[in-house]
């Protein structure tokens, strides 16, 4: 682990850090907002540093929280199979969220943690990490996964239900967004339909590299 690292120490420690795996270890430190107290660790990127294509969600939840992996859960399961039906290869995409450390609130029972939603101040302060990591990895197309990963990079007024599945040009480079598998598994009764926009707009997300994007000589 590394020294903890305020949001000064941070932004200077950052350049410093020229891979993934430099970033990550700088990350178990991070102390640039509050949420670092009450989560297990620092719960980082994962995937291959050449990616094409990276996935960017919200947070990591409570499985990722103890596991210290991004979409080892229940949503990261589905997001796998998603991929799949989208013709994706999933060991050939990065994985992140905008937030690293897992906010939260104790359920009635005492025993739960329940998913809180990360604020503005503490989304900004984590920005600086997402920034870095598609600055090292150079992905040919982000896909934001729900509102929080989609207005941080296309701005407050984007909707996910409006606007998703269309590839627009964000701060950090070709975007698209759709929904998260959380709120997939969290739908009642058009947990199908849903699920089927998912893939629908992932595909979406596969043609466009394909077309667009041809792989890059590595």
């Amino acid at each position: 682990m590394s020294e903890p690292l305020d949001r000064q120490e941070r932004d200077a420690a950052l350049p410093t850090a020229r891979t993934i795996d430099e970033l990550r270890e700088l990350a178990t430190g991070c102390r640039a907002c509050d949420l670092w107290a009450r989560a297990t660790q620092t719960v980082f990127g994962d995937g291959p540093a050449s990616a094409r294509l990276l996935v960017v969600g919200e947070q990591p939840g409570d499985s990722e929280d103890v596991q210290g992996a991004p979409f080892v859960g229940s949503s990261g399961r589905l997001l796998d199979r998603a991929l799949v039906d989208a013709g994706i290869d999933r060991d050939e995409v990065y994985v992140t969220n905008v937030v690293k450390h897992f906010k939260w609130r104790r359920a009635p029972s005492g025993k739960k943690r329940i998913h809180q939603k990360p604020d503005h101040v503490e989304v900004e302060a984590c920005r600086p990490w997402l920034d870095a990591e598609v600055a090292r990895i150079k992905p040919q197309l982000i896909v934001c996964l729900g509102a929080t990963a989609a207005q941080a990079l296309l701005g407050k007024s984007f909707r996910v239900t409006k606007q998703r599945g269309e590839v627009l040009e964000s701060e950090l480079g070709p975007t698209l967004a759709t929904l998260h598998p959380s709120a997939v598994l969290r739908a009642p009764d058009d947990r199908e339909e849903m699920y089927a926009g998912l893939v629908a707009d992932l595909k979406a997300a596969g043609q466009w590299l394909a077309a667009e994007a041809p792989a890059r000589s590595r």
